[in-house]
């Protein structure tokens, strides 16, 4: 009896979660028709009503999104504890799903990518590039990677890079036909290209700072991208000023394509770090990506 509890708690956690009796039938591998069963008798035996059905859609009544809330971190930690069984296998092995910038991708997980999923085949990496502040218990994901300064102390934060300085950098072909900002303050007199992390947010204001004074100096120009690696494309194109990240644009640095100017007036940020719940029971299989992300000082970051 207990059993048929847990699989009807289940299956109504399904439907909640996908919203779609068709969608958590095919996920559960019953029927529609079963599966409309199962909630209705579920329904019954608690006396509430759980969900709303329409021909088109299915939504939580009240008692529904109680029951969802109260029981969903319950599964989790079940399938967290589960999960850890694997240390018992010869090789670690799930689906990891990480919430992070392109430019993380490119700084922190692509000189480590070729060489975890040969050690570790039968681990799934999902990695989504967001430049919002996700939330991770939300949307499940199981880690993030974010700036030291902006985790918030309820999670674990582990250091994967060293500090970092955003700084002002333009091609040889725009600087043959502009001149060289000497201050910050010069740079509204110039074509920049801008970020906007969040479709609603505000565009990011140019941070500076010297002889312990901070400001900050709304750039201007023709391009807004959300995208830090198209930002730093524009500017290897010529098309303006960009203030991206030190260790991104090194090599087009090393190689002149790109200029660095301002540096004086660039502040260093705490480096990036992995971020994740402080849960009691990791798996073994994040618990190896862990190991395998973390920042050690004498392995060098480059970007590719």
């Amino acid at each position: 009896m207990a059993q048929n509890k847990m699989n009807d708690l289940q299956a109504f956690l399904a439907v909640a979660q996908q919203q779609s009796f068709t969608k958590a039938a095919a996920i559960l591998r019953v029927t529609p028709s079963a599966l409309s069963h199962t909630i209705r008798a579920l329904e019954e035996r608690l006396g509430v009503r759980l969900l709303t059905r329409t021909t088109r859609n299915v939504s939580l009544t009240e008692a529904g999104v109680r029951l969802s809330e109260s029981i969903t971190p319950l599964f989790e930690q079940i399938n967290a504890e589960l999960d850890a069984l694997g240390e018992l296998r010869d090789k670690p092995k799930g689906t990891i799903r990480l919430t992070c910038t392109d430019d993380q991708i490119q700084l922190h997980l692509r000189p480590m990518l070729a060489n975890f999923l040969r050690d570790y085949p039968e681990i799934q990496l999902e990695l989504y590039v967001d430049y919002g502040f996700t939330n991770l218990v939300e949307e499940r994901f199981d880690a993030g990677i974010r700036l030291g300064e902006s985790i918030s102390k309820d999670m674990i934060a582990l250091r994967i890079g060293p500090d970092w300085r955003l700084v002002v950098v333009g091609s040889p072909d725009y600087f043959a036909n502009h001149s060289t900002p000497s201050t910050p303050d010069e740079l509204t007199e110039h074509a920049c290209i801008n970020i906007r992390h969040r479709v609603a947010g505000p565009i990011y204001a140019w941070e500076f700072e010297k002889d312990q004074r901070s400001f900050t100096v709304k750039a201007e120009g023709p391009l807004v991208f959300n995208s830090i690696m198209h930002v730093l494309n524009a500017a290897l194109d010529g098309i303006g000023l960009a203030y991206v990240p030190e260790p991104l644009v090194a090599p087009y640095l090393a190689d002149g394509r790109l200029k660095m100017i301002l540096t004086d007036w660039s502040p260093y940020f705490q480096g990036y770090h992995l971020y994740y719940p402080n849960r009691r029971q990791a798996s073994p299989a994040f618990m190896a990506f862990v190991d395998a992300i973390r920042y050690r000082e004498n392995k060098q970051v480059t970007a590719l």
